[in-house]
This record gives structure tokens, sequence and C-alpha cells, in this order.
């Protein structure tokens, strides 16, 4: 259970360091990365586990670093991907108020 508790920790941290780097983390809130984050590291690392991945010599690594960087993966593909289309929602109603 230490190993999930630390996949939750460092995945959150992931996520803030995700929402920070963004050029258009104004576009959305905080904790989204890192709410991403979190729930696919926790999922994976369950999934991982459940498969009998962990605790076995030789392949003790994978749920504790496998999970941190599909959080990490998913935290970036969710702000890039929400920053785009919100960016593009937002003109395109500012463009629409504008014109009236």
């Amino acid at each position: 259970m230490l190993s999930l508790t630390i996949v939750v920790l460092a995945t959150v941290a992931a996520g803030f360091i995700v929402w920070a780097n963004d050029k258009r983390h104004a576009k959305y809130g905080m904790a989204l990365p890192a709410g991403v984050a979190t729930g696919v590291g926790a999922l994976s690392w369950i999934i991982l586990i459940a498969a009998g991945l962990g605790y076995q010599p030789g392949l003790t690594w994978i749920p504790w670093v496998l999970p941190i960087v599909l959080g990490a993966a998913a935290a970036v593909g969710a702000a890039v991907y929400l920053g785009r289309t919100r960016a593009h929602y937002d003109t395109l109603r500012l463009t629409a108020a504008l014109r009236l």
C-alpha cells in the first residue's frame, strides 16, 4: 500500500508541474492535470498489481515507475488538448460577441 501512496503523491506533483509549465494554463483549472494524472496513475497501479507484476524479483520497479510515467503523460495530453480547444472556443465566442 505504501507504493500506491508514493505513486499518488508523485503523480499529483507531476500534474501540478505540467499545469505550471503550460502556457495556456489560465484556460482550465489548476487541479485538472493533477486529477487526471492521479486517476491514471492509481488505475494503472491497480491494474499492474492485479496482473501480478509487483513485488517480484526484477519486476518490483514496474508498479512504482510505470504508473508515474503514465500519469504524467496523461496530464500532458489533457493539458495540451484542453488548452488548445478551450483557446479556440474562447476565440470563437469572443468573435461572435464582438460581431453583435
